[in-house]
């Protein structure tokens, strides 16, 4: 899952993307390189500037239409907003990915009345927001807690259980201790039964864990998003997709799931070595 952020400040490309063009062409690029679905966002989770509903569909509405338009990538929007999810829908986006974990009472029914794909991710309260500091008596056991109660809500609104898929939300309202428990125990998540995605890439734990700046993080990364797959994860949102498909064909190869591209080594009997 490549990450496209129209935003001028976003957390990792502070808006290297924000132009039309630039972000349509970023997308179909990942989309070249090997991902099988781009995530567009509009608005960064942390905090900062407010930014109105329709401000944030001009940004985002554009460059889902414009991708739809050259390649057949998935595409999902990185949105809380529920209003800003069906004009998403309306544009070609076919998965709604929800940092707020339905923190909007409206997300879930605009959900299901559509075909798109629903991202439930946990978070502690708003967007955008100054939030006291992170505390829980044990961050694995309230995410599962969150996430199975948000799903619970998403399949009584009518979204079938087939079309969601749950994010423990890596340093959403989290500290770095608490985004490493996850990482050491994701597999406890996979309890929930639904597909488990993570997004850790260039996030601040692992800054904070191998004391490294945003631009330096990508072996870091690699690390968190590789034991997350052998935890149980399935899909993983990245910034560096061709580094990352790499590390992840080879995770599923270790794992079974994926067959070598080749095999030539010590399979012919001039092979000695």
């Amino acid at each position: 899952m490549a990450v496209i952020n129209r935003t001028p400040d976003s957390f990792f490309d502070q808006g290297a993307t924000f132009a039309l063009d630039r972000a349509v062409t970023a997308a179909v690029r990942a989309a070249e390189q090997g991902a099988d679905w781009v995530d567009i966002g509009g608005v960064p989770f942390g905090r900062g500037p407010a930014v109105s509903t329709e401000e944030e569909i001009d940004r985002v509405a554009p460059v889902i239409a414009g991708v739809a338009a050259e390649t057949d990538v998935v595409i999902s929007v990185d949105t809380n907003k529920a209003a800003v999810a069906r004009a998403a829908i309306e544009a070609g986006a076919a998965v709604i990915n929800d940092t707020s974990g339905l923190g909007d009472p409206d997300m879930a029914a605009v959900v299901a009345d559509s075909d798109a794909n629903l991202v439930i991710t946990h978070s502690v309260g708003p967007p955008r927001e100054e939030k006291p500091p992170a505390h829980y008596g044990d961050v694995v056991d309230e995410v599962r807690t969150f996430l199975s109660e948000r799903v619970a809500l998403a399949e009584a609104a009518g979204i079938r259980r087939d079309r969601l898929i749950v994010d423990p939300g890596h340093d959403l309202d989290k500290n770095t201790l608490h985004s490493l428990e996850l990482t050491r125990r994701i597999h406890e998540l996979t309890a929930i039964d639904l597909p488990l995605l993570v997004a850790v890439s260039n996030k601040d734990f692992i800054g904070e864990t191998i004391d490294r700046e945003k631009k330096d993080r990508l072996a870091g990364s690699l690390a968190a998003m590789v034991a997350c797959i052998l935890g149980g994860a399935r899909i993983v949102r990245m910034h560096d997709v061709e580094a990352s498909i790499d590390a992840v064909r080879m995770t599923e190869a270790i794992l079974g799931l994926r067959a070598p591209v080749r095999l030539e080594h010590n399979t012919h009997p001039t092979h000695n070595v």
